[in-house]
């Protein structure tokens, strides 16, 4: 019997166990859960910190600026974001003016509640890396207060307006079951490699990980 198990291993891989080391994609039942509390008494556990830290790696080798337990396949309410100086570069500055973005050093919050403080709402562009090369337009409110328990298992607090508002509420909906598709303006749904799809006369693939 093992040999057979080896033998079949060379043509149909094993699936790998969460939390993984790669992003779960839309269509994966996790996303659509709403993720459960972390029991308070293991707030503070080697357990929730050592997954935390498994986030914050994917996080971090995806480059993203937030991350949700359920895009690593555990339906648990803990949710990573960062907003790097370096990703600065990566805009000009009309828009991230515009966008009214600002830096955002790691944060974790565990069992996080969100609280809308300005429900004026902005639409701009938005991707995710649960819904890999597409993106797509969408309302977020202005302004949001986060409360919860910080890596540490500490209580904690943080207001945020802009850019880091909508990441905030972009892991909350992963919290809560949903993706950004749910409430995009449809129209403006788009591949984001069309152009590379057209030039190279689809000779393109989209990759879930990063190279």
């Amino acid at each position: 019997k093992s040999f057979a198990k080896w033998y079949r291993s060379l043509w149909t891989p094993e699936m790998a166990e969460p939390p993984y080391k790669h992003l779960t994609q839309i269509g994966d039942p996790v996303l659509r859960k709403v993720a459960d509390p972390v029991p308070v008494d293991h707030v503070k556990s080697p357990e929730v910190k050592l997954f935390i830290d498994q986030m914050i790696d994917v996080l971090h080798k995806y480059e993203l600026v937030g991350i949700a337990a359920p895009q690593v396949g555990i339906s648990l309410r803990i949710m990573a974001m960062e907003f790097d100086e370096k990703l600065k570069e990566k805009f000009s500055p009309a828009v991230y003016e515009s966008r009214q973005m600002e830096t955002l050093p790691l944060t974790v919050f565990i069992n996080p509640v969100l609280k809308v403080l300005n429900y004026d709402k902005n639409k701009f562009v938005e991707g995710c890396g649960s819904v890999r090369g597409y993106s797509a337009e969408v309302e977020r409110y202005q302004e949001v207060l986060l409360t919860g328990f910080s890596r540490d298992g500490e209580e904690q607090s943080l207001k945020l307006k802009g850019w880091n508002a909508r990441i905030a509420q972009h892991e909350m909906d992963h919290l809560n079951g949903k993706i950004y598709t749910d409430i995009m303006d449809r129209s403006t749904f788009t591949c984001t490699v069309w152009e590379a799809v057209n030039a190279r006369e689809g000779r393109i693939e989209i990759r879930f990980c990063p190279k």
